[in-house]
């Protein structure tokens, strides 16, 4: 996508709330009027494809033995591993029930356990799960199939990771946020150096093929020297990638982030400093912007991807495989199959009670109708390479782009104006000055932002 152009004034002005586009339409476009039944209909008809799409997976495990007061995912706190023992049971029957919708012909090219914290599980546990899974799905035997896990490293040790590495899995994302002891205090996450350091060493030394750490600026009593300091000490590790996100305090919707005093926060101003650092810093590193908050090595699959255009953006972030359906498996978990998206329960015992009576777990969802893919298809090609391609979506979609856009074209006009995107016949093409400002752009192309919100209070982060 080119250069990147930092521009503090042009970003205060459109820090406001939008979604992330992790999928289009958005989660709170799902209704409970999409069931069991359509998810068994969408699955049948994505098997019908003339050469069949491949399957990328998902596995939510939601249990964590502490809670970190920044975080908006779906987790339960609990030191009882017997619960986890418990969830594992259930997690085998729908692993049953949905991979009997999907023809065996259809190869698993990447695997995502995702939480929560994935190794409250222990390896043995997980070895386990990996073999369930490979019973009831296909699983390719490419070198590209990515075997993915979120790691917590103050509950891992290297000789986890050396029997992770032996039951299957080649990438490890690790949670770091801010190595500041203040702002690991602020956010009842305390985590050293050392151990971070050990169990990447230990990915490398057990045969991984990428490593990630995430980072996140924003965070109560958060410093331009602490953030410094860890972006140093981060950059020196050499991860492959690394993933630095803007803390959206939404105290309303995320009950941990009322033990943050929003007082300790920083200002505006801060904020896109501590941004603009990070920027600096990682680039100054060698690391290549992919988007959305995404830095990766020049040779990683990331960048590789994103050149040759092959780059795919879904709700595990970023990803390389861009021709496969995502199925999820686990409270919360969100799939999508061919024209659809279905979430599993973001409860415990309602997920429990659809496994007990026999039923595939779905409490909501959508079919997206030919607006909404044409839609997804172009804020798809926005978030990952930095362009819509007008043409193309005029051939396969048979529309006049001016005609059919009248009404997004006219809420791009000021973005157009501040320079941050270029319209040409071929393509309207993000500039370096609106790379860092890609949802705001998709924002132009949402309809459902013109619907009325249910709620008063904000659904989504600020876009910087």
């Amino acid at each position: 996508m080119g250069t990147l152009t930092f521009d503090p004034d042009l970003l205060r002005r459109y820090d406001r709330p939008g979604p992330r586009y992790t999928s289009y339409p958005t989660a709170p476009q799902f209704h409970p009027g999409f069931g069991e039944a359509e998810l068994r209909d969408a699955a049948a008809a994505s098997n019908g494809d003339p050469i069949p799409r491949r399957l990328s997976l998902y596995v939510h495990v939601p249990f964590c033995e502490s809670p970190c007061f920044y975080c908006g995912c779906n987790r339960i706190i609990t030191r009882d591993k017997a619960r986890g023992e418990a969830y594992l049971a259930r997690l085998y029957r729908e692993i049953a029930l949905t991979a009997e919708l999907f023809d065996r012909d259809r190869e698993v090219v990447q695997l995502h356990f995702g939480g929560g914290t994935p190794n409250f599980l222990a390896p043995a546990q997980l070895g386990e799960a990996m073999d369930v899974l490979r019973r009831h799905f296909h699983f390719s035997d490419s070198a590209e199939r990515d075997i993915s896990i979120e790691l917590d490293p103050r509950f891992v040790s290297p000789e986890d990771i050396a029997q992770l590495a032996r039951v299957g899995f080649n990438r490890a994302s690790f949670g770091v946020q801010d190595f500041d002891p203040a702002v690991q205090a602020a956010v009842n996450r305390v985590q050293s150096v050392e151990e971070t350091r050990a169990v990447i060493d230990a990915c490398r030394a057990s045969g991984f093929r990428s490593v990630n750490i995430d980072l996140i600026y924003g965070l109560p009593k958060q410093r331009m020297e602490g953030f410094s300091a860890t972006l140093d000490t981060v950059a020196a590790m050499r991860p492959d990638r690394i993933a630095v996100y803007g803390y959206a305090h939404l105290p309303h919707l995320f009950k941990p982030q009322r033990q943050i005093d929003a007082t300790d926060l920083p200002d505006a101003e801060t904020r896109l400093t501590l941004l603009q650092l990070a920027i600096s810093k990682l680039t100054d590193a060698g690391y290549v912007y992919i988007g959305m908050d995404h830095f990766a090595l020049p040779d990683d699959d990331l960048a590789m991807a994103q050149a040759r255009g092959g780059l795919h953006r879904n709700f595990m972030g970023y990803t390389t495989h861009a021709d496969s359906d995502l199925v999820g498996l686990g409270v919360s978990a969100i799939s999508h199959i061919g024209a659809s998206f279905s979430q599993n329960p973001r409860d415990l015992p309602s997920w429990q009670a659809a496994l007990d009576e026999g039923r595939l777990p779905v409490f909501r969802g959508m079919r997206l109708d030919e607006d909404d893919q044409m839609r997804a298809d172009l804020i798809q090609a926005l978030m990952c390479q930095g362009e819509i391609p007008v043409r193309m979506l005029e051939r396969r979609y048979a529309i006049s782009f001016a005609d059919y856009f009248a009404e997004s074209l006219q809420r791009l006009e000021p973005l157009l104006r501040d320079g941050l995107v270029g319209i040409g016949s071929e393509r309207i093409t993000v500039t370096s000055r609106g790379r860092l400002l890609l949802r705001n752009i998709a924002m132009c192309f949402d309809r459902y932002l013109d619907q009325p919100a249910t709620t008063l209070a904000p659904r989504f982060s600020r876009a910087v």
